[in-house]
């Protein structure tokens, strides 16, 4: 186990009371009653990186935003970087909206997290993208990470203009953001705007976890102190936490590929054509009929086929 890179490294380190869409409702991952289709999505590949379009209009004011983040595409979004940021997003009731959109669009996988999250319905994400880019260290942990093939990791999201990806979203409690922001400690939390697959936007925000820095991560959540980067990342001999040249964890690929299946067609064709590897140009469906053949055959261990079942 190698010695931690020293900071001067390029450590990569209540339900909505009102709704505006059908998808917005708390049922059970509920598609509109009229089919949809990639076409009536408008999916696309993103174009050249340009100007975001305006941000979407709710129906009531939000607090005003105390940090916010320019991306490369243009435009910012809410940062929340404590638990107290949270409240700009909480919901009447005071319930937070997740979205989740790898492990997390499957409810099974988001109940083992959240016991009592409420309101698990599918919704689009527009101006973000799935990358697998993120070193995770939980795959080591668990013993499914192949570090000889660089095969260690998960997905994060990053704002691209011109995607739009299909994602869940639920709420959880208030009591539960603290936990959320431990588990999720090495992303940037955003507040977005999810839509229904009608294209009518959420009334209410919602928290997704998207793409951090390492030298951000390092000064900010690790304080830059070695010891706290090395009991989180350094111990599995990870010194760069966002790279652009790792891959999938396997099991946790087939795992978010059969929990999209199971939220229907649009869902599942939207991840194998909406989600990337860390090139930003090879889709999952590409990977999956070359590089990555037959991992959708590989069976997780005994011990993880309920954690990795899809």
């Amino acid at each position: 186990m190698r010695a931690v890179a020293s900071p001067h490294a390029p450590l990569r380190p209540e339900p909505p009371s009102a709704v505006r869409s059908r998808s917005n409702a708390p049922e059970h991952g509920t598609f509109p009653p009229a089919p949809v289709t990639a076409a009536r999505l408008r999916l696309r590949r993103p174009p050249e990186p340009g100007p975001s379009p305006p941000p979407t209009r709710l129906s009531r004011p939000m607090p005003p935003p105390t940090a916010t983040v320019a991306t490369a595409a243009g435009g910012s979004f809410l940062e929340l970087t404590c638990p107290a940021d949270f409240a700009a997003v909480a919901a009447p009731g005071g319930r937070f909206s997740v979205v989740g959109f790898g492990s997390l669009l499957s409810e099974r996988s988001a109940r083992s997290t959240f016991p009592e999250l409420e309101g698990f319905r599918v919704a689009a994400l527009r101006g973000f993208r799935r990358v697998f880019a993120h070193a995770a260290p939980i795959f080591f942990e668990r013993g499914i990470a192949i570090e000889a093939t660089k095969e260690f990791s998960s997905l994060s999201v990053e704002p691209c203009d011109g995607e739009l990806i299909i994602v869940t979203v639920f709420e959880i409690k208030e009591e539960e953001v603290p936990a959320f922001i431990e588990r999720e400690h090495e992303f940037r939390f955003l507040a977005v705007v999810p839509e229904g697959l009608d294209g009518v936007p959420f009334t209410n925000r919602a928290v997704v976890c998207a793409r951090y820095s390492d030298e951000e991560y390092f000064q900010g959540r690790c304080q830059g102190s070695k010891e706290i980067f090395y009991q989180r990342y350094g111990r599995y001999s990870i010194d760069k936490i966002w790279r652009d040249d790792i891959l999938p964890c396997r099991l946790y690929l087939r795992h978010c590929v059969l929990a999209a299946k199971n939220l229907g067609e649009p869902a599942y064709s939207n991840f194998l054509d909406h989600t990337y590897l860390g090139d930003r140009k090879t889709t999952i469906r590409e990977y999956l009929a070359t590089t990555g053949a037959g991992i959708m055959e590989e069976e997780p261990p005994e011990s993880l086929k309920s954690r990795y079942g899809g």
